[in-house]
């Protein structure tokens, strides 16, 4: 059996990465990362360095023209401004809506285009690394159970049950991600989940202000370098 995972160069995919190559064997794992349109490049080349280090093939795709439309905060071509703070701080003004940082559809996208590669490839299993904090309040519905559900659903069926999705942290937290990546000695120093693409990671935007917590919930120190 061969596995898919997407894999974005951050610390979720990465444990994902490292979950897949344990349970099939690194000549059995593809590594799929996609360009979006995002401000930087840094996850690319994380993703990038990660896949070399487990000695996966690896594969990039550009799907940047399908968010042209949009004015999401993540994008290049945006002029809004990446907010700080934790999610739960930021879903307080957004009225029920996904947060500003909510690419429209990524993971739908995403998941689909994995779907014909891993069919291409011979894979029958798609990872990625969607998890409980990312769901909660909203903040990103394309994390829910609900919708991994649906479009797990959708790839088997339009794949004649050949292909399926795996979603191992889909009811973990953060920190629960980080406990079973430090197990699986990770290497955590490759990675980068900031928005911005500074030299070091900001430490102010919502998902460097998880992944400094999961970390400190475990007891440990998170190996990158922050500015703040």
């Amino acid at each position: 059996m061969k596995a898919l995972v997407l894999i974005s160069g951050g610390l979720d995919s990465t444990t994902c990465l490292a979950l897949a190559v344990k349970e099939y064997g690194n000549e059995n794992v593809v590594g799929l990362s996609i360009f979006y349109g995002q401000r930087h490049d840094k996850e690319i080349k994380a993703a990038d360095a990660v896949c070399d280090y487990y000695k996966v093939e690896y594969i990039t795709l550009d799907l940047s023209t399908m968010f042209q439309f949009s004015d999401c905060s993540l994008l290049k071509h945006s002029d809004e401004e990446i907010p700080e703070g934790a999610y739960e701080l930021q879903l307080k003004e957004t009225n029920g809506k996904p947060v500003s940082t909510y690419v429209p559809f990524r993971n739908g996208l995403f998941l689909s285009s994995a779907a014909a590669i891993a069919l291409s490839k011979g894979c029958s299993k798609i990872y990625y690394g969607a998890h409980a904090d990312d769901a909660a309040g909203n903040a990103y519905p394309d994390c829910s159970s609900d919708f991994n559900n649906a479009m797990n659903t959708a790839i088997y069926e339009g794949s004649g049950k050949q292909l399926q999705i795996e979603a191992p942290f889909i009811g973990l937290n953060k920190a629960g991600v980080v406990k079973m990546g430090l197990e699986l000695n990770v290497p955590y120093e490759l990675t980068w989940s900031c928005y911005e693409g500074h030299d070091k990671a900001c430490g102010r935007c919502g998902t460097c202000i998880d992944r400094k917590k999961a970390f400190e919930l475990n007891g440990t120190t998170d190996p990158i370098a922050y500015e703040d």
